[in-house]
C-alpha cells in the first residue's frame, strides 16, 4: 500500500513538479517478449512464456539537475522496475536506482542506492548489452558479483586523459562483526573507439574471511563491428567457491539491422562447468523503438548448474515445484521474440 500511494503521490504532481524544473527528465523503457524455454530438466516440460525485459528490463525513472553556480550541480535519479507481462513492480519501488549528490568538474558524488564499480565494467564489455538471454548478467546471480550497492557512498571522477576513477563504500548497517561493508574501486580508460577497464570489490560478509569480486574487460569498435570481451570473478569465503566467467563476443550493424553472437565460460573451483553460446539479432523501426528475437544454449558438464540470462529473467536447470531443486548437468535452451520502445 506504501508504494501504491508513493507512486500515486508522483504522478499527480508530475505536472506542478515538472514545470517547477524544467530538467527534470522523466524516461523509460517497455520491452516485452514471448519465449520458449527448455530447462532440460527430467519430467520438465518445454514451456511458452510472456516475458518482460528481453533485451531492456522495463522501467520507469527520474532523473534531474539544479545549477548551483560555480560549476557545482545537484543531481538526483530515482528508477523503478516495471513487469510489462504482469504490470506488477520491483518489490523495492526504486531499487534500480535511488541516488542523490553533486556533480562538478571532480566529477560527481552519490548517495542511496548505486551500481557497483564492477557493474560498470561488466556492462561496458558486454557485446549484449547485459540485455539478450547468454549476457554476463549471470555472474551477478546466486550472490557471486554484486551489481548494485544500498546504503552506499559513491565517487566517479571526471574524465582525465581518457582514465577515470570509481569508488565505492556500502554500509553493512550491522551492530556486530562481520561488518557487511563492501568497498570497492575501478579504473576505467576510455579513447575514441577504444574502452578498458578493471574493478574489484571487498565485502565483509562472514567473520572468517572477506568475498573478493574482480572483473577486466576490453573493447573496440572497428566501423560496423563491435568487439568485447571480459572475465567476471567471485571468491566467497570458504573452500571450492571461486567462480570464474569469461565472455567473448562481437556485433555488426547493417542499416537498421544488428546481428549479435557471444561466448561465455563459466566454472567454479569445485569442478563445475558450462559453456554457453548466444545469438541475436534486432531490427531498428526507429530511433526507439526496435523488434528483436535471441537464442542461447548452455551445455553444463556433470557438475554445472548455470542458467541463460537476460536483462530481466533467467532460463536455469531447476526444477519449478514447490520446492526448486537444481538438476546438475541439465543444459537449458531459450528463444525469444520481443518489442522494446524506449522514451
Amino acid at each position: 500500500m506504501q508504494y501504491k500511494a508513493l507512486a500515486a503521490a508522483l504522478i499527480t504532481t508530475l505536472p506542478l513538479f515538472a514545470h517547477a524544473q524544467t530538467n527534470v527528465t522523466v524516461y523509460g523503457i517497455m520491452d516485452a517478449a514471448v519465449a520458449i524455454e527448455d530447462t532440460d530438466v527430467p519430467g520438465e516440460k518445454r514451456r511458452t512464456v510472456i516475458n518482460s525485459g528481453n533485451q531492456s528490463s522495463s522501467r520507469l525513472g527520474f532523473r534531474g539537475t539544479e545549477d548551483l553556480g560555480n560549476g557545482l550541480k545537484a543531481i538526483f535519479n530515482i528508477e523503478a522496475g516495471v513487469a510489462i507481462d504482469t504490470g506488477a513492480a520491483d518489490s523495492s519501488l526504486f531499487g534500480r536506482r535511488s541516488v542523490v549528490g553533486l556533480q562538478g568538474g571532480f566529477g560527481q558524488v552519490t548517495v542511496g542506492r548505486e551500481y557497483s564499480p564492477i557493474a560498470s565494467v561488466a556492462a561496458a564489455t558486454d557485446v549484449l548489452g547485459q540485455g539478450f538471454y547468454g549476457s554476463n548478467l549471470s555472474a551477478f546471480t546466486t550472490n557471486r558479483l554484486t551489481r548494485r550497492i544500498s546504503n552506499s557512498v559513491n565517487f566517479k571522477s571526471a574524465p582525465m586523459s581518457g582514465f577515470s576513477l570509481l569508488a565505492a563504500y556500502g554500509a553493512g548497517e550491522r551492530t556486530v562483526d562481520p561488518s557487511g561493508d563492501l568497498m570497492g574501486v575501478a579504473l576505467e580508460y576510455a579513447n575514441g573507439p577504444f574502452y578498458a577497464g578493471a574493478g574489484y570489490h571487498r565485502l565483509e560478509r562472514l567473520a572468517t574471511e572477506d568475498d573478493k569480486e574482480m572483473a577486466f574487460g576490453a573493447g573496440v569498435k572497428l566501423g560496423d563491428f563491435d568487439v568485447k570481451a571480459n572475465y567476471l570473478a567471485a571468491d566467497q569465503a570458504g573452500a571450492n567457491n571461486e567462480f570464474e566467467q569469461i565472455n567473448v563476443g562481437a556485433a555488426y550493424t547493417m542499416g537498421v539491422n544488428k546481428f549479435f553472437v557471444n561466448l561465455q565460460r563459466n566454472e567454479i573451483e569445485s569442478g563445475a562447468r558450462g559453456n554457453a553460446w548466444a545469438v541475436a539479432y534486432s531490427y531498428a523501426l526507429s530511433k526507439r523503438t526496435n523488434l528483436y528475437t535471441s537464442y542461447g544454449s548452455m551445455r553444463n558438464n556433470e557438475r554445472g548448474v548455470f542458467g541463460l540470462n537476460s536483462s530481466s529473467t533467467a532460463v536455469n536447470p531447476t526444477t519449478t515445484g514447490t520446492t526448486p531443486v537444481n538438476v546438475a548437468g541439465a543444459d537449458p535452451t531459450v528463444l525469444s521474440l520481443g518489442v522494446r520502445h524506449a522514451f
